[in-house]
């Protein structure tokens, strides 16, 4: 095992080992991780004083040099951008390194994207899956009109805009079609409101024809929930984290980004509540059940390493930072594998939990309170579940006696 304190180090970065260090056991960087990260410190600190650069010559073109030299000297770890970011990282936060310019988008489609995202994030607070995909789909429909000057969004009309629908949607099921033209609405709302369209046109987008509700929100049985959580060694670091995670989303039917932006002062252990942040802006108070408190409880006090971060669950092994809600899904595919069960994600677990709360005996009414639905309609597929309670409620069929009977 290395030692830290033998990594011997010459030329302009010496001033900053130290600190890197200091750094590096902040995030939770054990001894060998340390020593290779130091290491990378001096092999770019002498390619730094074999031709005369000094710290402040680190721009994105140099790191990209060092990194192809530190390929073509045979090392195989630590030779990407991923690899030298966290020395970056510090070194900027310093003052010391050049933070790299932002790119200033070159082309009209670009720049109106780059408006257009800016205000999916900052205007309308939405979560970052929606924002790529609104933005995706207005990739697409801007893409079809590149060539005219200045986009021609300001002679846009309803045939434009159902001509693309057509073309796009031909040839994609339903739900894929739906996501076209919710994205294509959201985009030509925001050219009107920024004063590209002169007049409204998100009305011209035709719907796609469906029925609602038509289909059943896929669950586990009780059974597959119990091995999903028996997966998890709640004896190890691991288990305790993926055990809270997977009681939290299974008990209360978070989503996997609202499990993921929880933090420690989002939950008030003696009024037995938690906040949890919804889509957007919301914040919205849930009560916390005993398991799903033990189940946390277990994991702050015997797994969740020290670190500054302010979320409940973050990374087991260096940098322990919070996890994003891809991480959360990624949590739940591993229980799945592990239990030998077909792979699923963290929103199969929020139709879980609101079937399970329907068949407890839980009126639609209150199934929406707790997944925080805006709509009863989004709540009533639900109703569908229950097929013992639908039982008394269905009608024989005209003539299925006398068909019974020939």
């Amino acid at each position: 095992m290395g030692k830290p304190s033998r990594v011997r180090v010459i030329g302009p970065l010496v001033p900053y080992v130290a600190g890197f260090r200091a750094e590096l056991e902040r995030q939770g960087y054990r001894s060998n991780p340390t020593c290779d990260q130091l290491r990378l410190l001096a092999h770019l600190s002498r390619w730094l004083s074999s031709r005369d650069l000094d710290v402040g010559d680190l721009t994105p073109d140099r790191v990209g040099e060092f990194l192809v030299a530190r390929r073509d000297a045979g090392y195989v770890l630590w030779c990407s951008e991923k690899g030298v970011a966290p020395l970056l990282a510090h070194l900027r936060r310093l003052g010391v390194v050049p933070v790299p310019e932002v790119m200033v988008p070159a082309t009209p489609v670009e720049r109106v994207l780059d408006r257009y995202r800016r205000y999916l994030e900052e205007e309308r607070g939405l979560c970052e899956s929606t924002v790529a995909s609104n933005v995706h789909v207005a990739r697409l429909f801007l893409a079809t009109r590149a060539e005219l000057p200045d986009l021609g969004l300001d002679a846009l009309n309803g045939n434009d805009i159902l001509a693309f629908v057509l073309e796009k949607c031909r040839h994609r099921s339903v739900g894929s079609a739906r996501y076209v033209v919710t994205g294509l609405r959201s985009f030509l709302r925001f050219c009107h409101l920024a004063g590209l369209t002169p007049r409204p046109l998100a009305d011209s987008v035709p719907g796609v024809a469906s029925w609602r509700l038509a289909n059943l929100p896929r669950t586990l049985d009780a059974r597959e929930v119990a091995r999903l959580l028996a997966s998890c060694d709640r004896r190890s670091t691991f288990g305790r984290r993926d055990f809270a995670v997977l009681t939290l989303l299974v008990r209360l039917g978070l989503r996997a980004g609202e499990v993921a932006s929880l933090r420690l002062d989002d939950i008030d252990w003696r009024m037995g509540e938690l906040v949890v942040s919804g889509k957007g802006p919301k914040r919205e108070r849930l009560p916390l059940p005993r398991d799903v408190g033990a189940a946390i409880a277990a994991w702050l006090e015997r797994g969740r390493p020290r670190c500054d971060a302010r979320e409940v669950f973050t990374r087991v092994r260096a940098p322990h930072c919070g996890l994003s809600s891809v991480g959360i899904s990624a949590i739940v595919a591993s229980a799945c594998k592990r239990a030998g069960l077909e792979r699923v994600y963290a929103h199969r677990l929020r139709h879980t939990a609101a079937t399970e709360m329907l068949r407890a005996g839980a009126g639609l009414e209150e199934i929406g309170q707790v997944l925080r639905h805006e709509s009863l309609l989004t709540t009533a597929i639900y109703a569908k579940v229950d097929r013992i309670a639908l039982r008394a409620l269905a009608r024989p069929w005209p003539g299925a006696d006398s068909g019974a009977s020939r």
